[in-house]
């Protein structure tokens, strides 16, 4: 009887472990308006997340109106008719609760975690958001200003804060994700409040949503009080938006270099993903793990560790509805240039592509994925946005249960063959971000 190592024994007994635990159990049903409601029980705590996600991201919108989908993020906490304008926050904090939103290219998500026994306060607020928001021009001049901040702090004057949309408008040449989630600040000043009026009743409607509520509940009690606060909010559109657009394959490599406020140079790799449902972004999602996942990847303890060469590493597949990017970037150590670094990461995914991973590194590789999985869905938050998600992008809520059998039907050759076939040197972007002081000298 062959011996099993330790890697391979505690992953062994994860997977075990994973399979003996209870399945994520919920019930669902959807409303005559087209609104679909996920409850899912458990009693462990006194808590629970409620949350709605909108089908709606800057996907959606028009190329010289960029940045809605984000904008009403942030517009849809400025009231309703029912709450005065800058309470909606301070009625979810006086009763101890906590809240927030994102958007993202092709969705926007709100979310509430409270005390279970003001669940029909949270319903209330997420219903009167739906139902009786407060879009009027002072709230519109308001929150253009706070985005105009939130550009300047979070892309104009962070360090690196521009990578994701310099990357994707090179990356994406005719699909809508090539702008910025946060959008055009010009677009958003020339916007007329009528506009802003039709989009949300474009989008902010009951069929193009998912309700989601996660924790200490009891099914029968939420279900009536779901009924009593959605049931009467009109329809919307009998059809939605959608970007029909492919992005044509490159084959041609993009080359290019912004000088940004920053002392250390980085070197920025995309590469071009399919779309989120394809059967490779398991082995694509491994890849990224086995690359940069962590101090024992392989890049971090090849360029980071070894040589030297980088202070950090990172590879995210960026998963998107129609097809996303794999973004890779690393940090330069002093004194190396972004050629040598390039040179030395390039090397490294050559590697991959030849030889593939050994046995023991796909065995920590499994053990890491599952455990990264069970951590996910170890929260109410977690679940309830897990459960969404599986229901918008997969067709089915109980996705969440069949997961990780996805990854573990993963092989070593299906990470090495992704890296072949995706990582595609010639169709990539490349960009290099210096300091501007180097502008400076080379004009």
């Amino acid at each position: 009887m062959k011996k099993l190592s330790m890697t391979a024994a505690l992953c062994l007994l994860l997977s075990v472990a994973v399979s003996a635990q209870n399945a994520i159990q919920f019930k669902e049903f959807t409303l005559d308006n087209g609104l679909h409601v996920i409850m899912h029980q458990d009693n462990a705590t006194p808590i629970v997340a409620t949350s709605v996600l909108y089908h709606v991201g800057s996907k959606n919108e028009q190329p010289d109106r960029t940045g809605f989908a984000h904008f009403f993020e942030h517009l849809l906490f400025e009231g309703t008719e029912n709450i005065p304008r800058g309470e909606y926050m301070n009625k979810i904090q006086a009763i101890g609760g906590t809240l927030n939103a994102f958007t993202s290219n092709d969705i926007t998500y709100y979310y509430e975690i409270v005390p279970s026994h003001h669940l029909k306060t949270a319903l209330y607020m997420e219903s009167e958001r739906m139902l009786h928001p407060k879009i009027d021009q002072i709230g519109v001049d308001t929150q253009r200003e706070v985005i105009k901040e939130e550009k300047r702090q979070s892309y104009d004057n962070r360090p690196y804060g521009t990578i994701l949309p310099e990357t994707m408008k090179r990356a994406f040449l005719e699909h809508p994700y090539q702008w910025p989630v946060i959008g055009s600040m010009e677009h958003l000043d020339l916007a007329q409040l009528q506009e802003f009026m039709d989009f949300h009743k474009a989008y902010y409607v009951p069929n193009n949503a998912v309700l989601t509520i996660a924790g200490d509940i009891d099914y029968a009690q939420t279900e009536e009080w779901v009924r009593l606060y959605f049931a009467d909010i009109p329809k919307g559109p009998s059809d939605f938006y959608r970007p029909s657009v492919k992005e044509p394959k490159k084959t041609t490599e993009t080359r290019d270099i912004i000088y940004d406020n920053i002392q250390i140079p980085a070197v920025i790799q995309a590469y071009n993903l399919p779309a989120k449902t394809h059967p490779d972004s398991y082995a694509l999602d491994m890849l990224s793990t086995y690359l940069t996942g962590g101090n024992s990847s392989l890049m971090t303890k090849e360029l980071v560790d070894k040589q030297q060469k980088a202070l950090a590493v990172a590879a995210i597949p960026l998963d998107l509805e129609d097809g996303g990017v794999f973004l890779m970037y690393g940090i330069t150590n002093m004194g190396v240039a972004p050629e040598d670094l390039e040179k030395e990461i390039d090397k490294l995914l050559v590697q991959v592509q030849q030889n593939g991973i050994s046995e023991k590194d796909f065995q920590k590789l499994q053990n890491i994925t599952e455990n990264n999985l069970v951590s996910r869905n170890s929260s109410m938050a977690g679940i309830a946005q897990a459960l969404s998600d599986a229901h918008v992008f997969r067709g089915s809520a109980n996705y969440v249960n069949k997961e990780l059998d996805y990854f573990r039907k993963v092989t070593r050759e299906d990470i090495q063959r992704v890296a072949n076939e995706y990582f595609n040197l010639e169709g990539r972007v490349v960009l290099y971000y210096l300091p501007k002081a180097n502008q400076n000298a080379a004009d």
